[in-house]
């Protein structure tokens, strides 16, 4: 495999790289005990090699009671036992390192878990409260939360205030075992900037941040009144102080963020990716897009529009470990992604979902930026049905039982078709159950089949590897009928994406260079497909 176009030495690698998701419980299970480990992730590195990926992003992989998957953090720099120890943690980013992967680890830093040493100082009545939002309660007999906040997971009608024996109430916007912290307090910031030191000084190359713009509060904590005045605590002003503190910690080991910011207003949005605040930060519009032509340009004209005034490249990304898997979105017959329409039962064409994500693939990996790639989305895995006694999701039981949860996107993957639990590696049931049908989507049978989605996404790597085109740069718009999306970026490389009901021709090129499924008989583009030329 040659080196990357974008090399390990070069200063704004992340501009254009491809960085690939890990959900270290459902990757690879290196010691059989059901759960996925950093020992399968160490032993499946030659495989991340040669699929051509530039990073690894890793999901919580801290001590954790994996109350919410991980994301409920007891410590920030221990690795669960069940994952591992700190030491294979170090060992696993070194040995990236020399085949040319950095890594990035996820920080979770609105909340940590209910056992975490300050919040359980913080119970038994130490000062370790001022760590948090405790407050006392509203009514007669402080009977009623302090406030009316909503919770943060959709569909949810739980309030987010748990109370405890002794009166008081806390805040917490996620689950009761995810007690908010209070970033008003001068220790909480600090100890988060000592924990980024201890990950940088342990060779990762970035950092993801959980709930990015969550973190600060109003200190008065007021009911939740929308639309007037600044949002009590979505995007305060407080956060821009607390990350360009933190890119003076990361820029002084050369390391990167990337932030997971849902914000609608595309100005605000773009505050964030400031040279002395963020590096970049997902992009949520083009993730939940339908496949519709004219609101995919829609939404990339906007994403390019909106970091072009602070310089920072946009960010890619199909699907990840809380979202709808590509291959079943893409084929219902409503294939945006929205967190308050999951529902059980919905029906899917697979055969049309695969199509239509092979497309989707090369068109991610033609625009200008860094594209994130999911774990099992090189596969074409489709989202599993989880049987109603396995699922593990809150977000499913704090919906009362109607949102089916994301257990479905986490299944552990398949890698050999003829090997127990389809080659995950357990001697016993995996902690999800895997489908009947996963054998079919195995690492190594597609590894063998010229015409797989794993075939694809590494031929697609490697041009977008070893072609100088392709990654940050501009993008220009071609004359296309309508339903067809056509750009071209530098070097005479162009994409064409047809995602109207008929096939179409060709623009002008003299080479093609990859497809994501065959011609017609008249050598015209069909429905559903993309092609990258050389013109």
């Amino acid at each position: 495999m040659g080196q990357p176009t974008h090399a390990l030495t070069q200063h704004d690698w992340w501009r254009s790289a491809v960085i690939y998701q890990v959900y270290v419980r459902s990757f690879a299970d290196g010691d059989g005990d059901g759960t996925g480990d950093l020992a399968g992730v160490r032993a499946r590195l030659p495989y991340l090699a040669e699929l051509g990926v530039d990073a690894l992003w890793f999901s919580p992989w801290y001590l954790s009671p994996m109350k919410d998957g991980g994301y409920d953090v007891a410590d920030y720099r221990a690795i669960d036992p069940a994952f591992g120890t700190l030491a294979e943690a170090e060992k696993l980013i070194a040995e990236a390192r020399e085949l040319g992967i950095r890594t990035l680890v996820d920080i979770v830093p609105n909340h940590v878990s209910d056992q975490h040493p300050w919040f359980r100082a913080a119970l038994a009545g130490g000062p370790e409260r001022e760590l948090f939002h405790f407050r006392s309660g509203r009514g007669a007999h402080g009977e009623l939360p302090p406030n009316d906040w909503p919770s943060q997971f959709l569909g949810s009608a739980e309030p987010v205030w748990t109370r405890l024996p002794d009166g008081d109430w806390y805040l917490h916007l996620f689950t009761p075992e995810q007690p908010d912290l209070n970033w008003a307090h001068p220790a909480v910031r600090q100890e988060h900037e000592d924990v980024l030191r201890f990950w940088f000084e342990r060779g990762v190359a970035g950092v993801r941040i959980d709930s990015a713009a969550l973190l600060a509060k109003d200190p008065a904590l007021p009911d939740f009144v929308d639309g007037r005045g600044p949002h009590p605590y979505v995007d305060r002003d407080e956060l821009h102080d607390i990350y360009r503190s933190w890119r003076a910690v990361a820029d002084a080991y050369d390391g990167i963020f990337v932030g997971e910011v849902w914000l609608p207003d595309t100005e605000r949005f773009a505050r964030y990716l400031r040279p002395d605040e963020l590096h970049t930060a997902f992009n949520f519009s083009f993730l939940s897009c339908p496949w519709d032509a004219a609101r995919l340009r829609t939404s990339i004209d906007e994403t390019l529009a909106e970091h072009a005034p602070v310089g920072a490249p946009a960010t890619w990304v199909l699907c990840n470990h809380d979202v709808t898997r590509t291959v079943t979105r893409y084929g219902r017959a409503d294939t945006g992604f929205d967190f308050a329409a999951k529902a059980f039962g919905t029906p899917t064409d697979l055969a049309l979902g695969t199509r239509r994500a092979r497309a989707a693939a090369l068109l991610s990996l033609a625009l200008p930026g860094a594209v994130y790639l999911y774990q099992g989305e090189e596969l074409g895995l489709p989202e599993a049905d989880i049987p109603l006694d396995r699922i593990e999701d809150p977000m499913h039981f704090r919906s009362g039982g109607t949102d089916p949860g994301r257990d479905g996107c986490r299944v552990p993957l398949p890698w050999a078709a003829g090997a127990p639990y389809a080659g995950f590696g357990s001697r016993d049931e995996p902690w999800l159950p895997q489908p009947a049908d996963w054998p079919a989507y195995a690492a190594d049978r597609q590894s063998e089949d010229p015409g797989s989605m794993l075939r694809l996404y590494r031929a697609a790597l490697r041009i977008r590897r070893t072609t100088p085109g392709f990654g940050d740069g501009p993008l220009s718009w071609l004359p296309a009928p309508d339903g067809v999306l056509a750009f071209t970026r530098t070097d005479g490389l162009t994409c064409a994406v047809n995602l109207s009901e008929r096939p179409v021709d060709l623009p002008e090129h003299t080479q093609l260079l990859l497809s994501s499924g065959p011609l017609d008989d008249k050598g015209l583009l069909p429905q559903d497909t993309a092609v990258w030329l050389h013109a």
